[in-house]
């Protein structure tokens, strides 16, 4: 297994989250907000947890708070940003908006991690997770020409790079329930109270 030493934690918090009307990783489940689910998942498997938003609010939790280098590019750039600020070969990527994530569902990319993949992400309910992964640092040039080439859609970023999933059981596929709306954010509270 990779040495928590050489694993930073960044979580992507600068979405606009335009049909949430406001900033998803201040959300509240059970009096506690989105991203503060994201790094407690992070928390036992890194050495460093970097949260990547231009929102100054984020100080308010005491980690390293970074702006995306480059404005208003989605992900691709959130995580350009992340992997070129952090200062570990491995990175445990997460976006803030998936309050049930687990440690021991992100423990299950670092207990693959291998030589030959970039990018080892989650696979849930048939759908890959890019933003619940573990990228290798040396990702970041890849994600920078990409945003150099103008190319903001993060699939096909990770297309050109060397992936491999981790397929979740049946029984842990809620974790990874994301929140855009105020219609998942009643679904999620039903299944965390469920």
């Amino acid at each position: 297994m990779t040495d928590k030493n050489n694993i930073t934690g960044i979580i992507l918090a600068g979405g606009k989250s335009s049909r949430m009307g406001s900033d998803k990783g201040f959300i509240q489940l059970n009096n506690t907000s989105f991203v503060e689910y994201s790094i407690k998942a992070l928390k036992p498997l890194v050495n460093d947890i970097i949260i990547v938003s231009d929102n100054p609010d984020y100080d308010v939790f005491g980690y390293k708070r970074i702006e995306d280098a480059i404005k208003n590019a989605g992900p691709v750039a959130g995580i350009y940003s992340g992997l070129e600020a952090s200062g570990t070969e491995y990175n445990l990527i997460l976006s803030c908006d998936i309050p049930l994530i687990k440690t021991a569902v992100l423990e299950k990319l670092i207990d693959t991690t291998d030589r030959d993949s970039d990018i080892i992400q989650i696979e849930s309910s048939g759908k890959t997770m890019p933003l619940i992964a573990l990228y290798k640092k040396q990702c970041a040039k890849v994600f920078l020409d990409a945003l150099q080439n103008d190319e903001r859609r993060l699939r096909r970023v990770i297309n050109t790079l060397k992936t491999k999933n981790v397929v979740l059981h049946v029984d842990e596929q809620d974790t990874t329930l994301n929140v855009n709306t105020q219609e998942e954010l009643k679904t999620i509270e039903n299944v965390y109270n469920g």
